[in-house]
């Protein structure tokens, strides 16, 4: 079914992302119709962590300094516990990320992807859900956290783990398909 024909969804990634959390989402996300770009500060390939070991190499389509999130519908976010910290310590990323917020686009993170959207400075007042080892990182930036499988909070999608994929994949589709979210608007 095309629930996103004529979307564009960025997934912002680096090096030692979690590979199902990226793989799974993304091939989701085409098979609902819409047009997806893997953005990087790495260019070429970024290369996943497969649960204990290096796995498969993706190809970045576009690089994050040549990247404009004006051009983006939406934000999808892989976590890896590798992944989100590199981001987060990149303004670029930080800025990218921001500016999805900023202009009430529907973002979605899995895992440790949230990690990143803390240093956006938008998430006081969420609720939301991630991997459990960053509950407390998220309740120290303002987010009331729930441990279940997908968390929605007005055009911001959250899970917890690569088992709750199937659960990310259908309420992401189902948010970034509804667009700009008023409540999003949180900085």
């Amino acid at each position: 079914m095309e629930n996103l024909k004529n979307r564009k969804v960025a997934i912002l990634s680096d090096q030692g992302f979690e590979q199902s959390e990226l793989l799974e989402p993304q091939k989701a996300l085409l098979d609902a119709g819409a047009t997806v770009h893997v953005i990087s500060a790495e260019k070429g390939k970024i290369k996943a962590w497969d649960h204990s070991d290096w796995g498969k190499e993706v190809d970045v389509d576009k690089a994050l300094n040549e990247a404009n999130p004006e051009d983006y519908d939406a934000l999808m976010v892989p976590g890896g516990v590798m992944n989100p910290d590199k981001m987060r310590a990149n303004a670029d990323y930080v800025d990218f990320a921001k500016a999805f917020f900023e202009a009430g686009k529907p973002i979605a993170a899995i895992c440790h992807g949230p990690q990143l959207l803390i240093e956006t400075g938008a998430l006081n007042g969420r609720t939301m859900t991630s991997y459990p080892s960053i509950k407390t990182d998220l309740v120290n930036a303002g987010v009331n956290w729930e441990d279940k499988e997908v968390v929605v909070d007005k055009g911001l999608v959250t899970s917890r783990s690569p088992k709750d994929i199937p659960a990310f994949n259908k309420k992401m589709i189902e948010e970034f398909r509804e667009g700009v979210h008023k409540g999003q608007k949180s900085i």
